[in-house]
């Protein structure tokens, strides 16, 4: 299956745990069907928002598997990958592809620092070989407040340079505009997602094509609509409207947040459950961003249960 020029609106879902505190298969696919009926272009399963670096390689594989089995399209797919050791990050690219997603999101090796460019192009290379496949379509994952690991501009000149087939875009999650803006700048046709709707008209003017956002998780007609007028005079207004809910739920722990809207919301436990070391939003935190969100006309869209 060819790998997917992802464009619009892809979604880093959330990850339902149960009592025991394992991933729940059933949960997670219901979640993941939502977004997309509620949406969503694709999905950028295991990622930040997804605690996919609480989870363990044979957790993610269970999972994705689980989404193809069930049905969700592989080619809307884009699970993340990244690892501190290459060969974590071997196998669950080559499952990956084996599945036929559409393509995989590679955080750089995150332990070690400082890295030079040279040696993440060697992490990536050596990733991109071992995989040994036209199918892969790799995605470079930017979130030095996270990771402790930038991708600087230089690295990616010498990725598509040197794997210009394979190396497709970047989610740039630094939250940096300059950044962003200047990526788009220096290179034409890269394929570049910031991690916020709060910029993506101002974003997809410069060339960015959609977003990968958290937000997503509880937003995802609305920023659909906005993308899907992108160039039009409804568009500003769009744009400010789910500019303003981003604003609200940014100023609480995005994960815990989303999880706690999507549990209240549906009435399920287990849309809330987080991995150590998150913890929940309080009694109060949770009724106030509820009250925030519903006064900014905020309404998830219905359908999502188990």
């Amino acid at each position: 299956m060819p790998k997917t020029d992802f464009a619009g609106l892809l979604v880093p879902a959330i990850t339902p745990f149960d009592r025991t505190g394992a991933p729940d298969p059933a949960a997670f696919v219901a979640v993941c069907k939502w977004l997309l009926d509620s949406g969503a272009h694709g999905l950028a399963v295991f990622g930040t928002t997804s605690e996919a670096n609480s989870m363990t390689p044979a957790e993610r594989m269970s999972l994705l598997e689980a989404l193809v089995e069930a049905g969700v399209p592989p080619e809307r797919l884009m699970p993340g990958v990244g690892m501190c050791a290459l060969g974590d990050t071997v196998a669950l690219t080559r499952h990956a592809v084996g599945l036929g997603c559409g393509g995989v999101l590679a955080l750089p090796p995150f332990y070690y620092k400082p890295v030079s460019a040279q040696g993440l192009h060697a992490w990536y290379a050596a990733l991109i070989e071992a995989v040994g496949s036209d199918a892969l379509g790799l995605w470079l994952y930017h979130i030095p407040q996270m990771s402790g690991v930038a991708i600087p501009h230089e690295l990616i000149e010498t990725l598509l340079r040197d794997f210009p087939d394979t190396v497709m875009g970047i989610k740039d999650s630094s939250g940096d505009w300059d950044n962003t803006a200047a990526i788009l700048a220096r290179f034409p046709g890269f394929r570049v997602f910031p991690s916020s709707e709060g910029v993506l008209a101002r974003a997809h003017a410069l060339g960015a094509v959609g977003c990968i956002t958290a937000s997503g998780n509880i937003n995802p007609a609305a920023i659909r609509a906005l993308y899907d007028a992108l160039g039009t005079p409804q568009a500003e207004a769009l744009q400010g409207e789910v500019a303003q809910v981003r604003e609200i739920f940014g100023r609480y722990p995005l994960i815990p947040a989303a999880k706690a809207v999507i549990a209240e919301q549906t009435g399920d436990a287990r849309f809330a459950a987080l991995r150590l070391p998150l913890q929940p939003l309080t009694a109060e935190q949770t009724a106030a961003l509820r009250g925030e969100l519903s006064a900014a006309g905020w309404r998830m869209p219905a359908g999502l249960g188990v």
